[in-house]
């Protein structure tokens, strides 16, 4: 079975996963798959994906994990309660082969909010495991190893970038869930201080880590139909994170309507509550300036807020926006897919992105328009015209 906790995913679902408890308990939502590969054929393994998500649905959290969710000062005790009832639901996944025939599959997540949210990453990184194990059984992983090495020398030993620390953002698309683990304490073992911790809940407290997130694009998206009316949904996200986690967990997700959108509701109060913000899409330099300069012009010094990279990254990248930002902000970087897989193969670049809720069309808007992504272009229309968002050239 290649799930075999439900602490075997990113912290961000929990975070989420609690506001839904508390203030939208009866939200119904959909979820789609997408492979963003061309020609990448996942229909043979249909039924491998299935056995699989069965195995993901037999499980149940233990007692020694719900004590240590218990532990982390941000989670509430009804919550952990809830948690130890809870269990996935295969009723609610629809996996079948795509209408068009060319191989790709469709993976349809339906159903209570509060059931579904748990299914995405473990079950990308199902998907993720099931393909690479059947297209390449017998792969060799010390080119994988001597790559990694590679990145961690990089990053460990050049001069004056002691203070760059990264964090594992990888669960998603892995290899495999054993060199994921392989991956992540090389990365302790080798970088000490520099790593700052990993999205996979598992494997924090696996090897001692910190678990890192806050919250993701679903969540602002779901306040589109969640919200008072459609141009205050991002508002109405924020306000209700802050009165979730009354500060903590301040890292406010700046790409769900473009940068520009994002700014003209982050005002002041939201400058200053937030810790900062987290970069998805669009250029990541740019970003970055006109965050900063929005902090400046709101009366808050940009030095006490961070920023967190989390884009398509790699360690030569984390350097090169570390030595252009440094000494203006505080800086977090979570770097995926090139370390958890980047082995030689090509990497699936799959995704599970909410498309409705309550059912409502929900879409995001991103500042990287191949990462748009909902069925009903007539909403996406409209939402172009609420938060006077250009169409792109």
């Amino acid at each position: 079975m290649i799930v075999t906790s439900l602490l075997d995913t990113d912290l961000y679902k929990f975070s989420m996963m609690q506001v839904v408890l508390h203030q939208y308990p009866a939200a119904q939502v959909e979820y789609k798959f997408k492979c963003r590969n061309p020609g990448v054929n996942l229909a043979p393994y249909i039924e491998e994906i299935r056995a699989e998500l069965e195995g993901l649905c037999s499980l149940r959290f233990r007692e020694d994990e719900l004590d240590y969710l218990r532990s982390w000062r941000f989670i509430k005790s009804d919550f952990v309660d809830f948690l130890g009832l809870f269990q996935l639901n295969a009723k609610y996944v629809e996996i079948t082969p795509a209408a068009s025939g060319n191989g790709e599959i469709d993976i349809r997540i339906r159903g209570p909010w509060l059931h579904t949210i748990l299914f995405e990453v473990p079950l990308l990184a199902i998907v993720n495991e099931v393909y690479f194990r059947n297209t390449q059984p017998a792969l060799d992983l010390t080119e994988g190893r001597r790559r990694l090495h590679e990145k961690i020398a990089l990053l460990r030993d050049t001069a004056n970038y002691e203070e760059c620390r990264i964090a594992d953002y990888g669960t998603r698309r892995r290899f495999s869930g054993s060199w994921h683990e392989e991956v992540v304490t090389a990365l302790r073992d080798g970088l000490g201080a520099q790593l700052t911790g990993t999205s996979n809940v598992w494997l924090a407290r696996k090897l001692g880590l910190r678990p890192l997130g806050t919250l993701a694009h679903e969540y602002l998206q779901a306040h589109q139909a969640l919200g008072p009316r459609l141009r205050d949904s991002q508002v109405a996200a924020l306000e209700a994170w802050a009165k979730e986690y009354r500060g903590d967990l301040g890292i406010a997700l700046s790409d769900v309507y473009g940068l520009s959108a994002f700014l003209r509701d982050f005002d002041m109060y939201f400058c200053k509550l937030f810790d900062g913000t987290r970069h998805d899409s669009g250029d990541p330099f740019d970003w970055g300036d006109r965050v900063l300069a929005h902090y400046a012009a709101n009366r808050v010094d940009p030095r006490s807020k961070v920023l967190v990279f989390s884009d398509g990254l790699d360690i030569p990248k984390v350097m090169q926006l570390y030595a252009y930002f440094r000494d203006r902000c505080q800086l977090a970087f979570g770097v995926g897919t090139n370390l958890t897989n980047d082995v030689g193969p090509t990497p699936l670049n799959i995704v599970i992105k909410m498309i409705r809720c309550n059912d409502q069309p929900v879409a995001k808007l991103s500042d990287s328009p191949g990462k748009n992504m909902c069925e009903d272009t007539a909403y996406v229309t409209y939402l172009r015209q609420v938060f006077q968002i250009p169409e792109p050239a």
